[in-house]
Formats: structure tokens, C-alpha cells, sequence
């Protein structure tokens, strides 16, 4: 079969999703712009917010044109203060768990935009209670929590949406179409990554100190469901994605955006192996922080048409190899991704929004760039207001979401057994091959929070 054919089969398998694009599109007869000022107050959406400092900031601002912010959510009343005072009608809460036990009547949709450990309570106490969710990536702290929150969405059947941006983005969509198209033919091999350094472990040895609770921070509602342990200035504001209770590292902060266009253009799926290197790193003494650096193997079967892939990806110290095919005088990627096919390499820029060339530039110009066939954005949160609307889905909801940030807490795992080639069973949720593996797909809840 050629892979012109074999990618039309591929584009098939996205109908269902291209046909909810189309039919967002479709909702927005009485305003210019949706989710503008001019949206007609029987579509204006009651939304609500947790974690509203940092990345939660922007998420509301791009959802509050045309709609009400109803309330707002923070445990640091430093972290966010800006945004309190830019929605004073708002009303203020520490506590989500309050916050829905006032307001529940009064929510239509809620934006979650906490450390990583946290996505997964506040996710599910909004979906449990018939809310519309949009929570920053990667959609939760494991494996576990993400497939109960997929099954929750689905049991509920609320429209949500993962906060990897560039899903949106028209660069992702051209990427898609010209692989579908078979502009370097079969793909077997990416090489992927991010240069950003999250990690903990130049700051291991502070955390002798025992400085006071700052009085703007609720500590105890800020560790949720974390286990125990005392507050310290390094985990936090931004600092919490480098240890391994709080946040995901680089490879679960990146993931989602750098792995995004693949995943959708080839319908990855799940990875059958994982194999992580870590270079200085050891997670029997250092195991609180994720290393400065990684490089962990993933290995995908075949999958309907195409055949099995090979995904390498690169975090912080450890960067993405140069390809062979990019000029001596270009500039290499550095956050983004070299995919690799049996007719010639693709390179795009970091949230699949960074460009998207063949390389090398020569036959760049001799493709016949195809039809474009993916419908176009708005941007990430308007293809979630407007999915609310017409009752269709978002194009990355947690159905999709879910599985591409999988691909990261199954790296995040082979970190702390470095060398370990781990065989993953996807429907039995399971490594096939290694126990100790296990105990780190469903960690254990702090006393007094569960899903």
C-alpha cells in the first residue's frame, strides 16, 4: 500500500474530531468574535478558577471576554493577587473544595491551573459536580489519575480540555496534513526535547532549613494530596516542577506541547517499552528532584498502516542530536522535534507552534505543500468556550489529552529505575516486567484527599 493511501487511513481516524472542530465553528451567529464582549448573555458562561497566579493568570484572562468570572481560587495571596483585583465581582476562595460547596449552582466551567500534584483533586471535584474543565498540562501527577479522570469526563459528559496550546495552533495542523500527505513517506523515528532545566538538585541540600510559613500561603492546602512534609522557599512559587512530588520535570512539562504533533499526525497510542538515562542522578539519593538532565526511549508498535516508531526524547543538559539533514548554517532545534521518515526529515519548533519545515531547505521548496483539510482555531481556550457552546468537544479534550500525557508520567517512572528497559501493558495498567515499576503508577494519597 503506498503512503499516500496509508495516510488517508490515518486522516480518517481523526474525522470525529475534525467534525467537532466544524461544528464550533458553527456556533457563533450573533457575534463578531466568540467569547468577545459582544457574546449574547444566553451564551455567556459562569467560570470559575483554581489557580489563578502564573500560567493560571493568562488562562483566565483569555476566557473572561464575553463570559463572568464568578470566583477565584488561590492558596498564595501573593502568587495572585493581580488577578483578584482584575475581577473584584469575583468571589475569593483558598479552598476549592469551599469554593464548590458555596457556589456549585453557580459554575458553569472551571479553569484549573495548579501545580501539577494538585490537577487531578480539582479536575475531578469540577467534572464530579457536571462542570466544564480546562486544566493546564500535563492533565495529572500519574498514570492513574489520568485514566480516572478520562473516565470521568466520559461518565459525566463535560466538555474539557487539555492546556497545551499549541494544539491550536495552524502550525500543528499543517504538520499533520503533510504527513497524511506523505511528504517524507514512512516516519520511523523522532528525536525530540526541551533545553529547560527542571530540577531540584542543586537545592537537596537546603532543605535542612526550616524557614516559617509565610502568612500568604496556605502550606497544608497547597501540598493537597502530597504526603507530608515541611514547607521550604525552594519547591515554590515555580520551582515545585523540578521535584518529584509536586511536579513532573521537564518531560511532563513539555510533552504535551513538543510530542503533541506527532502524536496526533501518526496516532502514537501508548509506548510498549520506556527506557530512561540519567546522567550524575541517582533516585535512591537524590529521588526528591528530577536530574538536570535525560534522555529517555520510548518504543511505539505499529499501529493500523504505519509501523512501529521509535521516540527519543531529550530534557535539559541532554540535547536533541543534530540531524543530518539540516544545514550547517541553520540554527538546530532545541525545544521541538526532528521527525525522521523513509523519505526525508521534518523539523518543527517547540508547542508545534514554532515553524514547521522539511529540511533540508532545498526540499522544502520542491514539495507541493497539500490542501489544507484540519479546521482552523480561534486559539486554545475560545475552541473550548465554543466546543461548551455547541455541545461538541474540544480538540484536545481528555480523551486526547489523557493518553498524550501517559507518554510523560510513563518517562517520569522510568526515571527512577535509570537503565531498566520497563515493558508497559496499557490495558491491564501495568509493567509486564518490573514491580517496583508499579508502585509509582497510582502513588499514595495524603491523608484526607483522594479522587
Amino acid at each position: 500500500m503506498s503512503t499516500r493511501k496509508s495516510a488517508q487511513l490515518t486522516r480518517r481516524q481523526f474525522t470525529a474530531t475534525a467534525g467537532a472542530a466544524v461544528a464550533a465553528f458553527a456556533i457563533v451567529p450573533r457575534c463578531t468574535v466568540a467569547g468577545s464582549d459582544e457574546t449574547p448573555p444566553s451564551e455567556r458562561l459562569r467560570i470559575a478558577g483554581i489557580g489563578v497566579g502564573g500560567m493560571g493568570a493568562g488562562d483566565i484572562n483569555a476566557v473572561a471576554p464575553g463570559n463572568q468570572i464568578v470566583a477565584l481560587c488561590d492558596v498564595d495571596q501573593n502568587r495572585s493577587r493581580g488577578t483578584f483585583e482584575k475581577f473584584p465581582d469575583a468571589k475569593p476562595f483558598r479552598d476549592f473544595r469551599k469554593m464548590f460547596d458555596a457556589m456549585e449552582k453557580d459554575i458553569d466551567a472551571v479553569v484549573v491551573a495548579t501545580p501539577d500534584h494538585t490537577h487531578a483533586v480539582a479536575a475531578m471535584a469540577a467534572i464530579q459536580r457536571g462542570k466544564h474543565v480546562y486544566c493546564e498540562k500535563p492533565l495529572a501527577h500519574s498514570v492513574y489519575e489520568v485514566r480516572r479522570l478520562m473516565q470521568a469526563a466520559k461518565e459525566h459528559n463535560v466538555v474539557t480540555q487539555l492546556g497545551n496550546q499549541g494544539h491550536s495552533s495552524d502550525s500543528i495542523r499543517s504538520f499533520c496534513e503533510w504527513i497524511w500527505d506523505g511528504a517524507i513517506g514512512r516516519v520511523h523515528t523522532i528525536h525530540a526535547g526541551c533545553r529547560a532545566v527542571n530540577s531540584g538538585i542543586d537545592a537537596l541540600p537546603r532543605l535542612k532549613e526550616q524557614p516559617a510559613v509565610p502568612e500568604h500561603l496556605d502550606w497544608d492546602l497547597w501540598l493537597g494530596p502530597a504526603l507530608d512534609r515541611p514547607y521550604h522557599p525552594a519547591y515554590l512559587p515555580g520551582a515545585w516542577r523540578g521535584w518529584v512530588p509536586f511536579g513532573n520535570g521537564t518531560i511532563g512539562d513539555w510533552i504535551c506541547h513538543v510530542v503533541d504533533p506527532v502524536f496526533w499526525a501518526l496516532d502514537l497510542g501508548a509506548p510498549k517499552t520506556v527506557l530512561a538515562e540519567a546522567k550524575d542522578y541517582d533516585p535512591k539519593t537524590q529521588g526528591d528532584a528530577y536530574p538536570k538532565g535525560d534522555k529517555i526511549t520510548f518504543e511505539f508498535p505499529a499501529r493500523g498502516e504505519r509501523g512501529p516508531i521509535t521516540l527519543v526524547w531529550y530534557s535539559g543538559t541532554e540535547p536533541i542530536p543534530r540531524a543530518a539533514d539540516l544545514e550547517a548554517d541553520r540554527n538546530p532545534v532545541e525545544t521541538g522535534a526532528y521527525v525522521f521518515g523513509d523519505q526525508g526529515t521534518i523539523m518543527y519548533g517547540s508547542h508545534g507552534a514554532g515553524g514547521v519545515r522539511i529540511i533540508p531547505e532545498a526540499k522544502m521548496r520542491e514539495y507541493q505543500v497539500p490542501e489544507k483539510t484540519i479546521p482552523r482555531t480561534r486559539g486554545h481556550q475560545q475552541d473550548w468556550l465554543e466546543a461548551i457552546r455547541a455541545g461538541g468537544k474540544a480538540g484536545s479534550d481528555f480523551a486526547y489529552g489523557g493518553p498524550l500525557t501517559e507518554i510523560a508520567m510513563l518517562g517520569v517512572i522510568a526515571l527512577k529505575l535509570p537503565g531498566t528497559k520497563l515493558q508497559w501493558d496499557p490495558d491491564q495498567m501495568r509493567f509486564t516486567n518490573n514491580d517496583e515499576a508499579n508502585q509509582y503508577v497510582n502513588p499514595p494519597y495524603r491523608s484526607g484527599w483522594s479522587l
